[in-house]
């Protein structure tokens, strides 16, 4: 089974992309996904990646045999206000627009939440009405379906993230059943309906598998005892931590917290995770999502990228001789 590995620009939020390429390379990766640059989240407006600098782009890309798998956008198909909702499509459209000058093979989007709450973050779940479950997943199912046949010419493909109240496969399903455009897929973080929905791997999988295009890799536990590093700076950890997780929520509703360890350290069932995805013969792309712009208190890419190639395949002899 040949694993194809990339890595998300969270977990390096202050490289260039010459960066990126550069130390994608030394440390394994076939690719990378692009979620940000220089901690600008918003990829359309960067000037490195403006019309006049794509072909440096591509060819730094092609003299280090290095690939784009995907932009990560923060286009989120829940919105009420029409109005919104034509803003978030343009974005999406110039997502794609972009990924096809890249040669990249996606855009990701976001369900998000089933209702959101001022100030950011969502009703529980538990506590959303069955009507309003129903228009969401409706609502989002509806949108997907119009960005698919967007990146239907391009032969492109838009992912919906296991994100926010998404991350409940039940919910993604009933999105994904509603979708007939082929280019619609979903992105599998493989992390948060396990650890966020208390989900057994092998329950989501089996909801998911038609629809798996792409897949998001990291590790937890449940508590952690603070680190040095977290010790000694103290109040500054907290208020990078605090600025962080406000621009999470303001980018995403929907987005969670986790006790994030370095990967394979922690509690993820890895080994499961690879034998469901080998023995479906899933052939896309093994994605580290270190989630350092989210997480300042975390570990730097220096020391989180490096292991994430050689501990995957630890963990696929492992899933092969079992």
């Amino acid at each position: 089974m040949t694993l194809k590995t990339a890595f998300s620009t969270l977990s390096c939020p202050d490289w260039s992309f010459a960066s990126i390429v550069e130390q994608g390379v030394r440390c394994g990766f076939d690719g990378v996904e692009l979620r940000l640059l220089e901690r600008q989240t918003d990829l359309l407006s960067h000037p490195q990646l403006q019309r006049t600098q794509l072909s440096d782009r591509r060819r730094e890309l092609a003299d280090a045999g290095f690939r784009i798998c995907g932009l990560s956008s923060s286009v989120a198909l829940h919105q009420e206000d029409p109005a919104e909702w034509s803003r978030q499509l343009e974005t999406g459209r110039r997502y794609l627009d972009l990924a096809a000058e890249l040669g990249a093979g996606w855009i990701r989007v976001f369900g998000d939440v089933l209702q959101p709450i001022a100030g950011g973050g969502s009703v529980p779940i538990r506590d959303v009405s069955a009507a309003r479950r129903e228009t969401t997943v409706r609502r989002v199912a509806e949108r997907l379906q119009i960005l698919s046949e967007n990146a239907e010419p391009l032969s492109l493909r838009v992912l919906i993230e296991t994100h926010g109240d998404f991350s409940d496969s039940t919910i993604m399903r009933a999105v994904m059943e509603q979708v007939r455009s082929p280019a619609a897929g979903v992105l599998w973080d493989t992390h948060h309906p396990w650890r966020f929905q208390g989900e057994r791997l092998s329950e989501t999988f089996a909801r998911l598998r038609p629809w798996i295009r792409h897949s998001h890799w990291k590790d937890s536990v449940t508590s952690r005892l603070p680190q040095p590093a977290e010790a000694s700076s103290g109040t500054r950890v907290d208020e990078e931590s605090h600025v962080a997780a406000v621009q999470a929520h303001a980018l995403m509703s929907g987005h969670q917290p986790a006790d994030y360890v370095l990967f394979g350290t922690g509690e993820f069932p890895v080994a499961e995770c690879l034998r469901l995805l080998r023995q479906s013969g899933y052939e896309d792309w093994y994605c580290l999502e270190w989630e350092k712009m989210w997480h300042p208190e975390l570990e730097p890419p220096e020391v989180a990228l490096p292991q994430f190639v050689p501990v995957l395949h630890q963990f696929l002899e492992e899933a092969r001789r079992s």
